[in-house]
């Protein structure tokens, strides 16, 4: 069997990285242990949350599934953050269990170039430090010009409860035993990691009238950039909230020593935030609450979500814990909590383009580069399946910089900084986060995705009205003025707005803080989508500070542009310090701007590195 792409592993990055690479041309093969956990979501199935929103924004305008499967798949949905400023607002749809896995696999199977199959790869068919295809269990050899693995948290995985310690990957399905071990033969870093989930509730045994409701937005919201909304907003379901109190904090810390984690049973680090609550607990002890949701997994079976109660503790000690909480005394525990530890590898070794240094054409996504969440993965998986394929088509591949993605941003602290516990991404990751916002995904990605041929004509026409509308509106309002009549002032009195002295453009009125945009179609026709209309309002209100955040980028850009020969010595490069030189030459970054955010490089070393391919490349 031969093929121009193998994926392996059927999780967000798998189905992301295949989804594409099939859609661009690439006859594809994805490879998963069961072919039933495609989509599946062992954790929480809420799709987005703060940042994480956004890169599910940005995985549709590349072209990918994720936010289209979560519009179709969601019985509530809210922009978080949506009363504080443009830069930190996200969506997040509480997707349904049964619902996300079934259409995505639907969507998968639907594309052509896209095969299939179950089974368990163990080891890669490697010549001359290039992947050439994979092997299976059974000893098949699958041949491919590239190889994507996402392997999620199945390579050699742990689960953990207090002291049992079982061999298995999510849901107590095999794990790979040996894939790992493999990896590590051919020269790959392999580091061990932790993550963990909280217990699931039986609902009828919840006291939801002691707890506060959390309902979703009366606005209706999209991830995906070209369809509607097809939900009804009066027909969302209903998560909880409730608190941890003093008797749950005694519960975990009287037994602490009982837990994986505070016991010695766990040898991998965990992420730090997205701690267990006995992780919370230890390091936050001035807190005298915290913060837990109750969410439906499904509507189409009695399970509910602990969201925030992550734990380790033994089962008994969980009974207790749960039972602490207020409206869950007689609550029934249908999954206990558990830890999982797993193997990755060290992101220090993948290119900024996510293929691995040390074996050509072995791209990598996902948990396995050392990073924790869904959305992470499949940001991580569409530009892995986008890199294979164009390097397959002897193309340059795509490489998203920091002030075009969440998703640039992620794989350049990965690539750059690597991670020694699960990466989770955060708006305060991103230094231009400003510019990366929920409303302008299209606007920044869409022209990329054309270029790469990772949308369709369709999609890209959408972008050019896009543009069109946004350009036109943005002129309506610079060129339009507003006199002041007396019938003016009326409308201003009426809604406590200050009179305007004097006749101005729209344009500049928006720009007061007390004045929005809505309130100035009291005075101008502006025939254009709510999506224009929002976008145009926050470049206004928010010009100063959006070309501020352009400046900076100019001086990243120029960092950006001085490249770094690959074959560069670092060993003959005199006066650089000594911790730079080996960082330099662990990392190899491909220009100054990169390294210059290694951790260990000073301007300094900056400034001699610079000098040096000045003199040596001409650079």
């Amino acid at each position: 069997m031969n093929y121009d792409i193998i994926v392996v592993g059927g999780g967000h990055a798998g189905i992301e990285a295949s989804h594409i690479a099939a859609f661009k041309g690439h006859k594809t093969l994805l490879i998963t242990m069961n072919i039933k956990n495609i989509g599946d979501m062992p954790c929480n199935p809420s799709i987005g949350g703060t940042s994480k929103g956004i890169i599910v924004r940005e995985i549709d305008a590349l072209g990918g599934l994720m936010g289209r499967i979560a519009d179709h798949s969601h019985f509530q949905i809210k922009m978080l953050n949506n009363s504080k400023g443009p830069a930190v607002r996200s969506l997040r749809a509480q997707a349904d269990k049964v619902t996300y896995p079934k259409n995505m696999l639907n969507a998968l199977e639907s594309t052509e170039n896209l095969t299939i199959k179950e089974g368990m790869v163990e080891d890669l068919i490697i010549e001359n430090n290039s992947v050439k295809g994979v092997i299976l269990s059974d000893g098949t050899k699958v041949y491919s010009k590239a190889v994507i693995l996402t392997t999620g948290t199945y390579l050699k995985a742990n689960i953990l409860i207090g002291s049992e310690n079982t061999e298995g990957g999510p849901h107590g399905e095999s794990r790979s035993n040996y894939l790992s071990d493999n990896l590590k033969k051919y020269g790959l870093t392999i580091q061990r990691l932790k993550t963990g989930t909280p217990q699931r509730i039986k609902a009828s045994s919840i006291d939801f009238s002691q707890m506060k409701e959390e309902t979703g937005d009366n606005e209706y919201w999209t991830f995906s950039l070209d369809e509607d909304a097809s939900y009804k907003i009066n027909e969302q379901q209903k998560c909880y909230l409730v608190y941890t109190n003093e008797h749950t904090h005694k519960i975990i810390l009287d037994n602490l020593d009982k837990s994986a984690m505070y016991g010695g049973y766990v040898t991998g680090i965990g992420p730090r935030y997205c701690p267990s609550i006995e992780d919370k607990l230890v390091r936050f002890k001035d807190k005298e609450r915290h913060q837990l949701f109750l969410e439906p997994e499904s509507l189409y079976y009695d399970e509910w979500y602990l969201q925030g109660f992550s734990t380790s503790m033994p089962r008994d000690i969980q009974e207790k814990m749960v039972h602490s909480l207020k409206g869950l005394e007689n609550a029934i525990i249908t999954k206990y909590a558990y830890a999982i530890e797993y193997d990755a590898i060290d992101p220090l070794q993948i290119k900024p383009s996510l293929e691995n240094k040390v074996i050509e054409n072995l791209f990598t996504a996902g948990q396995i580069n050392g990073t924790s969440g869904y959305e992470e993965a499949a940001g991580q998986g569409i530009i892995a399946g986008i890199n294979a394929s164009l390097k397959l088509e002897e193309r340059e591949p795509l490489i998203l910089k920091r002030n075009d993605a969440y998703i640039g941003v992620l794989i350049d602290d990965l690539v750059t900084k690597g991670t020694s516990e699960p990466y989770r991404m955060l708006t305060s990751r991103a230094e231009f986060r400003l510019l990366l916002r929920h409303d302008n995904a299209s606007q920044r990605l869409r022209g990329y995705a054309h270029e790469v041929g990772s949308i369709t004509n369709e999609q890209y026409n959408n972008y050019l009205k896009e543009t069109k509308d946004l350009n036109a509106c943005m002129l309506d309002l610079e060129t339009s003025k507003l006199k002041i009549t007396p019938e003016v002032k009326k409308v201003f009195d009426e809604n406590n707005i200050p009179i305007p002295s004097k006749t101005e453009s729209f344009k500049d009125l928006l720009k007061r803080p007390e004045i929005s945009l809505s309130f100035l179609q009291n005075f101008i026709h502006l025939p254009y989508d709510k999506k224009i209309l929002e976008q145009v309002s926050i470049s206004i209100k928010y010009e100063g500070y959006i070309n501020k955040a352009y400046k900076e980028v100019e001086k990243m850009t120029k960092l950006e542009s001085k490249q770094i020969p690959e074959d560069i010595d670092y060993n003959k490069i005199i006066n650089l310090a000594s911790e730079a030189r080996q960082k330099l030459l662990k990392v190899r970054p491909i220009s100054i701007g990169q390294a210059s955010r290694i951790s260990g490089v000073n301007p300094s070393d900056i400034a001699v590195l610079s000098v040096y391919l000045k003199k040596e490349y001409n650079k």
